[in-house]
């Protein structure tokens, strides 16, 4: 990439978290328009992708325990 490329790109704000948490879920579900996917691969912070990518499957999982726990005691 030449310094000409470089230029023209819209500079980058940061993110708001409500925004990383819908780039999160919509990456789980595998569907986002073009527009966020530019947005997130546009020079963002990769370690809060990858944090909240983590915590994602933290808490996805705890849940499906926690639940696949209930319904194995009201049996």
């Amino acid at each position: 990439m030449n310094s000409k490329d470089s230029d023209t790109r819209k500079p980058t704000s940061k993110l708001s978290v409500f925004q990383v948490i819908i780039s999160t879920l919509a990456a789980a579900v595998g569907v986002q328009s073009s527009r966020n996917r530019e947005r997130d691969f546009s020079g963002n912070n990769l370690f809060t992708y990858v944090a909240a990518g983590l915590i994602f499957t933290a808490v996805f999982v705890a849940g499906l325990i926690m639940w696949v726990q209930h319904l194995l005691a009201s049996s």
